[in-house]
């Protein structure tokens, strides 16, 4: 009787950590995107910053390559770092997409985008709860993604020379599935990968996923809010 009450025991304080562990991932990634708001209503409404941006291009690109590069650190080395150093980057990385967005505050109306992330918020929490509530195994949508990801991004780039209004139509509704689907997808692997983590006994293992988790549902969700947008229109 007693080992049984032990177990239980166990179980439920496997439960309650896990749970703590997948709302830990939620509160960075809603840091991120607080941080994200904040630079870009704060970078929009200085109109010295704007002139800056506008007549510095190679500041505008460097912001891109220093995006890049934080992601691609972040990814490659976060068996490396800290786990709280890993924070702290992704939460850079948030401040630069904030800049990068303040285009939007000024290049669409502020209902327009009030309504876009309002959509985006709805369906990303309700493709998250879907994300941890199903019990299928979705291993397999992986690669499918990959691939239709990197299919979108060569079409960016070609409709961008190609200035095809049609074209336009078909990518940001691509994307709003690829980026659905991706929400999913993440939303049940994060889900996986700490709970394997939390069995293993292993603190730092669970840190870690929780800031790549944070940093790839983030991705997702400033990515759908974007083609949101795009579909909603409303540009000034």
């Amino acid at each position: 009787m007693s080992n049984q009450y032990s177990s239980l025991a166990a179980n439920e304080a496997l439960v309650s950590t896990f749970i703590d562990s997948m709302a830990r991932v939620y509160m960075w990634m809603t840091g991120g995107l607080l941080i994200t708001a904040i630079v870009a209503t704060g970078v929009a409404s200085s109109d010295a910053f704007m002139i800056v941006l506008a007549n510095n291009p190679m500041l505008f690109w460097g912001i891109i390559i220093g995006q890049f590069g934080l992601v691609m650190g972040i990814s490659t080395m976060i068996n490396k770092i800290s786990p709280m150093t890993a924070l702290g980057l992704f939460f850079v990385y948030a401040a630069l997409m904030g800049v990068m967005l303040s285009v939007i505050l000024i290049s669409y109306d502020l209902g327009t985008v009030g309504i876009a992330f309002g959509v985006t918020s709805g369906t990303f929490a309700g493709l998250s709860i879907v994300g941890l509530a199903t019990k299928k195994d979705l291993t397999k949508m992986g690669p499918m993604l990959m691939a239709a990801l990197f299919g979108l991004i060569i079409a960016s780039v070609a409709n961008w020379f190609m200035q095809s209004a049609a074209m336009e139509w078909i990518i940001s509704y691509a994307g709003v599935l690829i980026f659905m689907a991706l929400t999913l997808y993440q939303t049940k692997m994060i889900k996986t990968m700490t709970f394997e983590a939390l069995q293993s006994g292993d603190p730092q293992a669970v840190s870690r996923i929780g800031v790549m988790g944070a940093l790839s549902l983030y991705l997702s969700f400033i990515n759908l809010f974007l083609f949101i947008l795009r579909i909603v229109g409303g540009r000034r």
